[in-house]
Formats: structure tokens, sequence, C-alpha cells
């Protein structure tokens, strides 16, 4: 994914019912500073001249992480989600990345269904916890 895709992008994401869009973390600004940080890792997906599927992928030099995963409803079922993971995980692996991560809300049962089925494992060990810096920074759900 380069800059020039975050228009399409962000077009896509609206489009994805349950997503949640934060209002700094996806803006342009934001985005364009996670792909500064991490400019060879995320991932578009192109069919009939069109982006069609994303992922935001990055690491902090010990562990990958994985944002935003989607691919257009129309285009589902057809292996696009899942090249993607592959790519993303072939460039974490390049930067010497060994372990990759992600987070899928509970109430996203297509999301949780597909991370299953390529074989991802669901951690049942651990608690996840998050502190917010900035409220400004407002997450909104699509619920088309």
């Amino acid at each position: 994914m380069e800059m020039q895709d975050y228009d399409e992008v962000y077009a896509l994401w609206k489009t994805i019912r349950g997503f949640g869009l934060r209002s700094m973390d996806d803006s342009r600004e934001g985005v364009e500073r996670f792909l500064k940080r991490n400019p060879s890792t995320s991932i578009v997906a192109e069919e009939d001249g069109r982006i069609v599927g994303s992922i935001l992928c990055g690491h902090d030099g010990r562990r990958g992480c994985f944002y935003h995963v989607c691919v257009d409803e129309k285009y589902r079922r057809r292996g696009i989600g899942k090249a993607m993971v592959v790519r993303a995980m072939e460039e974490l692996r390049r930067e010497n990345i060994n372990k990759v991560c992600l987070i899928a809300f509970t109430r996203n049962d297509i999301g949780n269904a597909f991370w299953n089925t390529i074989g991802w494992t669901k951690r049942e060990d651990l608690n996840y916890y998050d502190f917010t810096l900035n409220e400004a920074n407002i997450t909104a759900f699509n619920e088309q």
C-alpha cells in the first residue's frame, strides 16, 4: 500500500460492516505516519482496476500486527484475503519478524471465521489491555 491508495482504501473501509475506524489513526495523516514507519508491509489487492482488499501491517522490530484486514464483500471467497495475509507475512519475514498478531472484534463473525479457517490461533492464555492517550481519537463503527 502507498499513500496514493489512501482514498480508495478508506472508501473500501467505509463499506465494511462492523469495521471500526479511528478518527485520527485512520485519517490521511495517521495512515501516512503508519506507512512511513512501515513502508513495505501493508498490502492492497486489486481486481477489475480497483482496490478490493487491504491490510495495514506494521511491526515494532519484534512482533508484526495486522490492522484493518478486509475484502470487498463482492470479492470474498476467492482467496484474496488469504493471499494478502501470506504476502504481508512474507514482508514481515524479510524484516526478520517471527510472530504476527491481530485483533478481531468478538462480534465480527465473518472475520473470526476467516482467521480460524486459515489456521490462526485464538489466544486464551492472556488478557488484552489498552490505554487511551488521546480521547479525541474516537472509533466509529460502520453499521451498514
